[in-house]
């Protein structure tokens, strides 16, 4: 394939759209003023296709789970491809409740995965504290999933970018004004870049590029550091008191604690209020979390949907223009999955049946 291509957006999915792509002899283009930033730049990184099924979701679940099942060989080629890592673990992930009334929306949620089939094994509390002794005494049970890990999106990224780079990926650090027929990518100083196809992959700006309903979300998460490894050993998702939180331990001493989900525009100011809640929930499962460094807390803005499903191939009205964009809460997930398929798609013109469902044109 000798084609010239430009992705708008330097977040993993496009990073890893244009990695493959260039694997494929395209001449990529990677427009964006900050690549690695963004939404990834904020993601907790995990890869949870079982325990973040939701109700009414189970297209989607096909989806997180064919992607997830790429996830092991991506990392291995990715690490190869960059000589650097990207801290992918699997060491799965222990869903728990604090409360009664925590554990009964938990077990409603254990019989949903295993109506659909899906590998979760319920466990008694104390089965949870023998897995992870440093939970709560409170904790009233759990559910562990084996297949579902994580990932640094930090390290991913640089990995990304190194891999692109290595194959002759050029960068340019610029704002993107629009996309028109062409297909043209105008620039904000007021060039535009003109190739055979354009892949938008912009996260919750891509609505201004192209008109598809897609949102930001805005998501506030914390980074505590100390010695985590004292602490736990994997993801550690949970229930207190009707909150949802998600614990995600680092090899580097860093632990994760996210996340709120604001319907608030591009607001991406951290407040008090969600700094308090997230550590307050935290330290109901985890006691421990409140010996550790506040080292950041930042607000990111997730690409939302109307459905939470991603917006996946050809873009409406323009000829060579694909979508790569609306990953909502599994952007990270979904990078291996929408890589192969875009980068395909961009090569022969014909959808993956796997991203057949995800087009723009079911919200038309």
């Amino acid at each position: 394939m000798s084609r010239t291509v430009t992705v708008v957006g330097g977040g993993a999915i496009g990073l890893a759209t244009a990695w493959r792509l260039a694997q494929r002899d395209a001449r990529v283009t990677v427009v964006d003023p900050q690549p690695g930033q963004g939404a990834t730049d904020v993601a907790a990184g995990m890869l949870a296709p079982v325990t973040e099924v939701h109700y009414g979701e189970e297209p989607l679940l096909a989806l997180n789970l064919d992607s997830a099942r790429r996830w092991p060989a991506f990392a291995a080629e990715l690490e190869a491809a960059a000589g650097m890592p990207v801290l992918y673990r699997s060491e799965g992930t222990l869903a728990v409740a604090v409360h009664d009334d925590d554990l009964r929306a938990l077990d409603a949620l254990v019989r949903f995965q295993t109506q659909l089939g899906l590998p979760v094994e319920r466990l008694r509390a104390s089965a949870c504290r023998e897995l992870e002794p440093a939970l709560a005494p409170r904790i009233r049970g759990g559910a562990f999933v084996a297949g579902d890990h994580q990932v640094e999106p930090r390290a991913l990224t640089r990995a990304l970018q190194r891999a692109c780079e290595d194959l002759g990926v050029e960068f340019v650090r610029q704002p993107v004004a629009a996309v028109t027929v062409g297909p043209r990518v105008r620039l904000e100083g007021g060039n535009d870049l003109t190739s055979e196809v354009v892949v938008v992959a912009a996260g919750c700006w891509s609505r201004a590029l192209i008109d598809i309903p897609v949102r930001p979300v805005k998501g506030q998460i914390l980074r505590l550091r100390g010695d985590v490894a004292a602490l736990l050993t994997r993801t550690i998702r949970g229930l207190a008191e009707g909150i949802s939180i998600y614990l995600v331990p680092r090899a580097s001493g860093e632990l994760v604690l996210g996340a709120t989900v604001e319907e608030r525009g591009f607001d991406d100011v951290v407040t008090a209020g969600a700094v308090r809640a997230l550590l307050d929930a935290a330290a109901q499962l985890l006691p421990g979390v409140a010996e550790l460094e506040l080292a950041e807390a930042r607000a990111g803005l997730r690409p939302g949907t109307p459905d939470n499903a991603p917006i996946l191939g050809p873009a409406p009205g323009l000829d060579n223009v694909l979508l790569a964009t609306g990953h909502f809460r599994n952007g990270i997930l979904l990078t291996p999955i929408t890589a192969d398929t875009i980068a395909e798609l961009a090569a022969t013109g014909d959808p993956a049946p796997v991203i057949a469902p995800f087009s723009a044109a079911r919200f038309r």
